[in-house]
């Protein structure tokens, strides 16, 4: 076994030496692909899928690196790198060189091969799509995930149909049939739908399973014919389906040790017909066992429980298998080598002891003709077993008398011990014996039916296409093909038709309705099964063929496979020409006599016999046009070789292989009308029927407009014709005109003369009238400069004098301005001297009143002191700190806010006198108005306030009426306090003197004012209470004192704003 790592590379060869896969293993190469960083590791294969050839595959590892390996080139190359892991990949499209790949972000790529670019990208899903399935003309594509399946057209990449289902139900697979125009859906729920590829309706539902073996299926595989599917899942029972009678028809067991299984994929064979016998089967342990359907035995199997295969796919020829194991590599195996023990030939039954001449054999022998190199045995060697048959066929000989009886009172039987006698049948009673095998019952009204209808369409041009130097010949010809496409209409698409016909043609080309009926007879029996894969080449009967040719001679047919021919080129070739291309006529009517006389696989046989018989000069040959002009032209062959060896392989072939089993007995044709031939895909024929009718329309229509651009023409020719008679006659009055024409140029040239002299006369007065204009224009041009020089001198001195003007009005608008500054300063001035004196009016009432409140609180605590004389001085004393505390405190405060203010002030007037300068004129407009504004609102201000002075004077004798009602009540509570007093004064003094030592430092640097003092001594007497009453009256107080105090600052804040407002709009 070979290694191959791919690495960093991009492109190399797969092995270096001649792979030789071992029996045991059968594996060819095996792929690894490592990476080459630091820390080397192997990127794991995902995903790999063949071509339709099955020599070179794709596969695609978990980062995204796509690689096509070409095992017939011994070549591996990359293609694309997609940078995301790859979950399905497909490469069996119509363009070969292209590709799909479904990746991990629920989107679809195709890329090309050979270019490496990017074709196409189809998005769609919203989940990620595990399968890809791609129709058998490469057309169409079904890409499923877990909830949706999509079918997209290949040619535009759009999207066709989507399929959606509940959740609750879910989708296992959905893919197309092997050649065919079926679609299979397999859901999770075990329901199966069939439906049709061009509109999407339902065919039919495969029934549920019976309830005693039902599983869940999980995985799917299709015979190459459609016929039979097989399904699988978590059980080791295996499903095998009919599609064709739809039902289930056999229930395989797989081995104890199976307990899942992971993928089914059938083993394509080139010599079953499509009909795939051998299943391969990949079970939960890793291992893939190939077994036969028809006999359920175990055949071989790849992989191991050391090395198990995660999945598995089968090139379509059949020769590889690619897995991909557990560890992530990538195993190619021969599927050669792995079937070599179960492909031995069984062992001979008999030898070869002496070579028995041929004079002494006869047809009573029991002995059988061994040729050299190749051992044939008999179905059955005893005498009692042949004693056996020989009495069946006299107890069923009256039957077959019977039925050998031919209408003419020939014998069948008789016919063929004549035609082995002689070879071929006379020649003239050829034609004679051939009516009577074919049992024509010349149908004159059926076939006059359709003669009368005409040639047909698609044999209107025959003569282009064959063109044949008897015309009788050719309209004999065209008549029976058309005859033959009105009975069937497939006929009318079948291109090798006019080949199959033409030899019977030319030979009833006098009775075209015996020709008729020998084609048609021909085409029902010895045809059968030709159309079923139309337009394709019929490859049930060329695997018939290969099958029998793999039985005689399987190194005749090795050698074509090795060379790369297939059946539809040594086989094909001989059935659509019936063996006219390579025949001579006599040759061609003496191998008719004995295809006549026989079961229709005699015609198979014969192309058989024509490979086995030339074998030696096509294993010489080499090369695909050597094979292709062989079975294309006359070669040196004796029939009767041919024929011979025809009746020794109808004898020599088992059962198994030989065509008699697929083919049915002679059908002759019925009579008074012909029996309907409907053998073909009919969808395909109407479809090419509808195109090839549309065609004609188009022809039609191509027709009637290139009459119409021929009538076009003639009057386009007629005009021609009209229009040169016209350019004649212009041409000869052109002729007169020119003759005129020299006339007058003669007598202009006299004029001219004349015009010259008079004009030298013209020039020498127009040159003496410019040198006076000249003088006088300069003379003009001196006097506008002058004029110009002045009226600059005059502009230069306005401009002077609107600069000293524009100057002394800038300077009066300054002084202007600094006088409405000075105005608006002492209006300021004014202001805050008027505004002062009424504070300080306020600030002399409230002392006022402060000190006869303090007077009558002084009053009151003379009694309390003679009570508490020993302890008023240390009350006073504490009560003073706090006092004085206080009031340093709040003095300091006031003087910061004060300063900032200040600061604040002075930086807003410059930023304002700045921008107050650009706007002189302006703000002169705008001042007249604010002030008229400020006025009135200061009025409006003033009775307001009035009004409120009103009202608290009002609220205030209230209050000192309330006030001497509490005195007499406070004089009776302040005996019952003293005890506490005392208490409290003791405690709050030595609080204070240390507050006191704390404050002094910071007092130092304040400024007090006397205002401040009052208050905060007139505060600090009313802060000690001596009952609730004193209490609530010291409440009252303070309240009242901020109302002041908060009207002061109101009062003090309109002031300023008034004389702020006028110096803004002054500067």
């Amino acid at each position: 076994m070979q290694s191959t790592d791919l690495g960093n590379k991009e492109s190399g060869k797969l092995w270096h030496r001649k792979p030789s896969p071992a029996a045991r293993d059968g594996i060819i190469v095996n792929i690894i692909h490592s990476s080459s960083d630091y820390l080397p590791k192997v990127l794991r294969f995902l995903n790999v899928a063949f071509d339709s050839s099955g020599d070179c595959l794709i596969a695609g590892d978990h980062q995204g690196n796509i690689y096509v390996f070409d095992l017939y080139g011994n070549r591996f190359n990359l293609v694309q790198r997609t940078a995301q892991a790859c979950t399905a990949l497909a490469f069996n499209l119509r363009r070969k060189s292209e590709f799909l790949v479904a990746l991990a972000d629920y989107s679809i790529k195709c890329f090309d091969t050979v270019s490496k670019e990017l074709v196409s990208w189809m998005r769609g899903h919203e989940s990620s799509v595990f399968s890809i399935s791609v129709h058998a003309s490469g057309r169409y594509a079904i890409t499923t995930s877990s909830d949706t399946a999509q079918l997209w057209d290949l040619d535009t990449f759009q999207r066709k149909r989507k399929l959606n289902i509940r959740q609750s139900v879910g989708i296992q697979k959905v893919f197309f049939l092997p050649l065919s125009n079926t679609i299979l859906s397999c859901f999770k729920d075990n329901s199966i739908f069939a439906w049709e590829c061009d509109t999407l309706s339902c065919r039919y539902q495969l029934p549920a399973p019976p309830e005693s073996s039902s599983i869940l299926y999980k995985v799917f595989a299709v015979t190459r014919d459609g016929r039979i599917l097989a399904a699988g899942g978590k059980s080791n029972h295996l499903h095998l389906w009919c599609l064709d009678a739809k039902q289930l028809f056999r229930i395989i067991q797989m081995p104890t040790k199976v307990r899942a299984i992971r993928h089914l994929e059938f083993l394509p064979d080139s010599f079953d017909a499509g009909s795939n016998q051998v299943l391969g089967v990949l079970s939960q342990d890793g291992i893939m066992r190939f077994i036969n359907t028809q006999t359920c035995k175990l055949l071989f199997e790849i992989g191991s429980l050391d090395e198990g295969i995660s999945s598995s796919v089968i090139s379509p020829h059949g020769r590889y298998i690619a897995s991909i194991m557990e560890n992530g590599s990538l195993n190619i195996y021969s599927v050669q080598a792995l079937t070599q023990e179960i492909n031995k030939p069984p062992p001979p039954l008999v030898k070869v002891i002496e070579d028995v001449p041929k004079r002494k054999l006869n047809s009573g022998d029991l002995k059988m003709k061994v040729t050299t190199g190749r051992v044939q045995r008999p179905a059955k060697s005893r005498e009692n077993s042949m004693q056996t048959r020989i009495l069946k066929q006299d107890l069923a000989g009256s039957f077959e008398n019977k039925e050998n009886e031919l209408s003419d009172g020939l014998n069948k039987k008789r016919l063929q011990i004549l035609l082995k006698g002689y070879g071929e049948y006379p020649t003239k009673y050829r034609m004679f014996i051939w009516r009577s095998l074919l049992q024509l019952p010349e149908n004159h009204t059926a076939f006059s039916s359709l003669e009368d209808k005409g040639v047909h369409v698609a044999f209107l041009n025959l003569h282009k296409k064959y063109p044949i130097r008897s015309r009788k010949l050719l309209r004999v010809l065209q008549r029976t093909l058309s005859a033959l496409a009105h009975w069937s209409a497939i006929f009318s698409d079948t291109p090798y038709l006019p080949l199959l016909a033409f030899p019977f043609v030319k030979l009833f080309q006098n009775n075209q309705l015996i020709c008729f009926e020998v084609v048609a007879t021909l085409i029902i029996n010895w045809c059968q099964h030709w159309f079923e894969y139309f337009p394709n080449p019929p490859i049930n009967i060329l695997s018939m063929i290969e099958n029998v040719l793999a039985f005689h001679d399987r190194e005749l047919l090795q050698h074509y496979i090795a060379h790369d021919i297939t059946s539809q080129l040594y086989a094909w070739p001989l059935l659509e020409t019936i063996f006219s291309e390579v025949l001579t006529r006599e040759e061609w009517l003496k191998l008719f006599d004995n295809v006549f006389s026989n079961h229709p696989s005699f015609l198979l046989m014969t192309v058989v016999a024509y490979n086995i018989c030339s074998r030696a000069p096509l294993l010489n040959c080499s090369l695909k046009d050597d094979f292709e002009y062989f079975f294309h032209h006359r070669n040196n062959l004796n029939i009767s070789v041919v024929i011979r060896e025809v009746y020794r392989l109808m004898d020599t072939t088992p059962t198994e292989v030989h065509p008699n089993s697929m083919l049915h007995v002679f059908v002759a044709l019925t009579k008074g009308q012909y029996p309907v031939f409907n053998q073909y895909p009919k969808f395909i024929v109407d479809y090419q029927t509808q195109e090839r009718e549309r065609i004609r329309n188009d022809e039609l229509d191509y027709l009637r407009e290139r009459q119409m651009v021929e009538d076009m023409q003639a009057e386009v020719d007629q005009q021609r014709a009209e229009d040169e008679a016209w350019y004649q006659k212009q041409e000869l009055l052109r002729k007169a005109e020119e003759t005129r024409r020299e006339l007058l140029l003669q007598e202009e040239e006299k004029m001219i003369q004349q015009r010259q002299r008079l004009a030298s006369v013209k020039r020498e007065l127009k040159v003496k009238e410019m040198h006076l204009q000249d003088a006088t224009r300069r003379r003009f041009l001196k006097m506008q400069q002058d004029q110009r020089e002045m009226e600059l001198r005059r502009l230069d001195d306005e401009i002077e004098r609107k600069v000293h003007m524009r100057d002394q009005e800038i300077a009066t608008t300054a002084k202007d301005l600094e006088m409405r500054h000075l105005e608006l300063e002492s209006q300021k001035r004014l202001y805050e001297k008027n505004l002062t004196r009424n504070q300080e009016a306020v600030a002399k009432e409230m002392r006022e009143d402060a000190d006869a409140f303090r007077r009558k609180v002084d009053l009151e605590e003379h009694i309390f002191h003679k009570l508490i004389e020993t302890d008023q001085t240390q009350n006073q004393k504490t009560q003073k700190l706090i006092e004085e505390n206080l009031a340093e405190a709040e003095q300091a405060c006031l003087n910061a806010d004060w300063r900032i203010e200040a600061l604040r002030k002075q930086r807003c007037d410059d930023l304002q006198r700045h921008e107050c300068y650009r706007e002189v004129a302006r703000l002169l407009r705008e001042n007249r108005r604010t002030e008229t504004e400020v006025v009135d609102a200061m009025m409006g201000e003033e009775a307001r306030k009035w009004e409120e002075a009103k009202e608290k004077d009002f609220h205030l004798k209230s209050e000192k009426k309330a006030s001497a009602l509490a005195d007499a009540s406070r004089k009776c509570f302040l005996q019952k306090e003293t005890n506490d007093a005392l208490e409290h004064a003791g405690h709050g003094y030595r609080k204070a003197a240390s507050r006191d030592q704390n404050g002094q430092v910071a007092s130092s640097c304040l400024p007090r004012t006397s205002q401040l003092n009052d208050i905060l001594e007139m505060d600090s007497s009313t802060c000690i209470s001596l009952n609730q009453r004193r209490m609530q009256w010291d409440t009252t107080e303070r309240d009242l004192m901020d109302r002041v105090r908060t009207l002061r600052q109101r009062l003090t804040a309109q002031a300023r704003n008034r004389c702020q407002t006028p110096h803004v709009l002054a500067t």
